[in-house]
């Protein structure tokens, strides 16, 4: 229904990706939450900065570490299947990080729950979008979901920051929380694995080209998948060099300036 709605002015593919991009959004901005609430956390509790600043390290050791493994589950599950859960996490982790009391529960919930949604949504999505969708304009869909990042942060962290002047912090953290599980229908109803499942061929595709234009999802045991590609992965110089140069990216925009300044 929903494809022929949108199929008869607008491919499909760029519907898949409005989506894709709210939802890499706001997937993005509960995971930048944190720094905004340093402050009133310690005003509340009497919390440390440094255990405060220990949930946001966890956090972000798991968004990156997890990775290769949600794009081997997502392979396995589907991306509409992918998504659904790894929003449920994140709004179900905010929603209940409003009641927490002690320290070590913002920990598990920001830090590890959190984390693992945020990472579970992160270096698959602008890929898999792009190559299964796209057979043109490649690099303006992975430019464009790549851009959600920053962008979530500059819509959630000015909004919750006034929202924790204006009416506390639980109800700062609350509002993205609802944000989050809103989302949710709207991929149960837009996105779809590869065009072939709503009858459609990639964007730009010629028309006489397959309808089956990928192989079939892939079988097996999906965490040893990648830790096999990630063996291989080590040993490659010019992987080294990007891992390194991201990790250093991540840790001083992120860790440091992100959270802190």
């Amino acid at each position: 229904m929903i494809a022929r709605a949108v199929g008869g002015r607008v491919h499909y593919a760029w519907a898949v990706v409005a989506v894709t991009f709210i939802v890499m959004v706001s997937s993005a901005g509960i995971r930048s939450i944190p720094g905004v609430l340093i402050l009133p956390l310690e005003g509340e509790f009497g919390w440390s900065r440094a255990a405060i600043s220990a949930a946001v390290s966890i956090n972000l050791v798991l968004y990156g570490l997890c990775g290769p493994f949600a794009a081997a589950v997502m392979e396995r599950v589907g991306m509409r299947t992918m998504m659904i859960c790894a929003l449920s996490l994140l709004g179900s982790a905010v929603l209940i990080a409003t009641r927490i009391t002690d320290v070590w529960q913002l920990q598990l919930l920001w830090g590890v729950v959190v984390g693992i949604g945020a990472g579970s949504m992160a270096g698959w999505v602008a890929a898999s979008v792009a190559n299964r969708w796209f057979a043109e304009r490649r690099g303006v869909v992975v430019g464009i979901l790549t851009a959600a990042n920053a962008t979530g942060q500059l819509i959630f962290l000015p909004t919750v920051a006034f929202l924790v002047t204006m009416q506390g912090w639980r109800t700062a953290v609350l509002a993205p929380a609802l944000v989050i599980l809103a989302v949710i229908p709207l991929v149960w109803l837009v996105i779809r694995s590869f065009p072939r499942d709503v009858g459609l061929r990639p964007f730009g595709a010629a028309d006489n080209g397959p309808l089956i234009e990928l192989a079939p999802r892939l079988v097996g045991n999906p965490f040893k998948r990648a830790i096999n590609v990630l063996r291989s992965g080590v040993r490659d110089r010019d992987f080294l060099l990007l891992a390194g140069s991201f990790f250093v990216c991540g840790a001083s925009t992120n860790g440091l300036i992100g959270t802190h300044l």
